[in-house]
């Protein structure tokens, strides 16, 4: 199922660049490090919980009840507020098959959706491919932070990669003409040794150039926009996602947005460390939610929060240990609140080398998001066919049509 073509669609209001401002957006929030999903969302009603976590074990008076077995960790009220109105699933049991416990295996089987073999190929860069198989729009994906997730990568999609709107640029504080060179320069050389310099040398010739292109546009998007609410201070996510509210707002055609926050590796010190964490975490996205709202453009935005795996089911007496299966959270306006899938067992004998089990294969998830958010067939990205969560009210622009 591809987007339909823009010409074919006349339901909408269309930006003075060409774009459709009401095209759905996804915006995905990786927690970096592995977050202990047994903290996240608890399973206060299981005796097991507390015989496991003698050190870290959250009061069950404290916990954020979401009915009379599983609850939120109490850092997490600004997110519970979402849950409460039915515009947050809780996609409980995620992982892959043969879990791995690298933190860098583990999220490379993340952004490639690919567990079993070694992949290069990101699943938003085959997402953008199908939405804009010319590569017309060099703004079709904003990365907002250090770096570039692999999840991104694609041969010929261009990504812009941004710590804020204000100061975007290639290498910055050169003349136009001296900057595109350098630049190209540059990326060549960076790629060449994975790709090789001959078969590189379009490739990253034409990607600096619209990577530049996107520079310029990009640039222009700090102007007109004003946010609706105060965004917490000290707070990279919540700066974080001010710049991807900065961007959808200025209307450029952006569909993907990608943004993390960490370290969520607590190994020592969990209580406190989680807690903050996740205090920062629900803050900022409802701090950008509620921008959004004053903007009515909420109802566009479909956000996807992420780890590379949970922790082990038992304290480590300070912290825990890298584990499997952990939990997910689709948010939005669009999304159908509520629990999916089944809480993993804590009996001894249902778990995985000591951690939870999945019961939710991730690409369940990225299927689902993809074809009934998104308006793109799923299955080349997803490398097959995995039934989906009926997560999503709103219909697909591909439906609609």
């Amino acid at each position: 199922m591809a987007t339909p073509d823009a010409a074919q669609r006349t339901d909408v209001t269309r930006g003075a660049n060409g774009s459709d401002p009401k095209a759905p957006v996804l915006v995905v929030v990786q927690l970096n490090g592995g977050n202990d999903g047994l903290n996240t969302v608890i399973p206060y009603g299981d005796s097991l919980y507390y015989d496991n976590r003698p050190a870290i074990r959250i009061k069950e008076e404290d916990i954020l009840h979401l009915n009379d077995q599983i609850g939120l960790h109490p850092s997490m009220g600004a997110l519970k507020s979402f849950y409460d109105a039915g515009r947050m699933a809780v996609v409980q049991g995620v992982g892959y098959p043969n879990p791995d416990r690298s933190h860098f295996r583990s999220m490379d089987i993340w952004h490639t959706a690919e567990p079993d073999e070694l992949a290069e190929d990101g699943w938003l860069g085959k997402t953008m491919h199908d939405l804009d198989p010319k590569g017309e729009n060099p703004l079709l994906g904003v990365n907002v932070g250090r770096g570039l997730p692999r999840a991104f990568h694609l041969p010929g999609v261009s990504v812009a990669s941004v710590s804020a709107v204000d100061s975007y640029g290639i290498l910055t504080g050169m003349s136009a003409t001296t900057q595109r060179a350098s630049a190209l320069d540059v990326l060549s050389r960076m790629y060449a040794a994975r790709d090789g310099q001959a078969e590189a040398t379009f490739y990253i010739g034409q990607t600096g150039q619209d990577a530049q292109r996107g520079a310029d546009i990009l640039k222009k998007a700090s102007k007109g926009y004003t946010a609706a609410v105060e965004y917490p201070q000290a707070n990279p996510l919540a700066a974080s996602l001010k710049t991807v509210a900065q961007v959808k707002l200025a209307d450029l055609g952006t569909r993907v947005f990608y943004t993390q926050i960490g370290s969520f590796d607590t190994h020592a010190n969990q209580a406190e460390v989680h807690a903050g964490l996740w205090q920062r975490t629900s803050e900022a996205i409802a701090a950008f939610y509620a921008d959004l709202e004053a903007h009515q453009a909420q109802q566009d935005v479909v956000l996807l929060v992420f780890s590379e795996f949970g922790r082990r089911v038992r304290d480590n007496g300070s912290g825990t240990d890298h584990g499997a299966g952990s939990v997910a959270f689709v948010l939005g306006d669009s999304v159908k609140g509520g629990l999916y899938g089944e809480y993993p067992s804590l009996r001894p004998g249902h778990l995985a080398e000591g951690d939870l089990t999945y019961n939710v294969d991730f690409r369940q998830l990225y299927a689902t998001v993809l074809e009934r958010w998104m308006g793109v067939d799923p299955q080349p990205v997803v490398g097959g066919t995995f039934e989906q969560l009926d997560l999503i009210r709103a219909q697909t622009l591909a439906e609609a049509r």
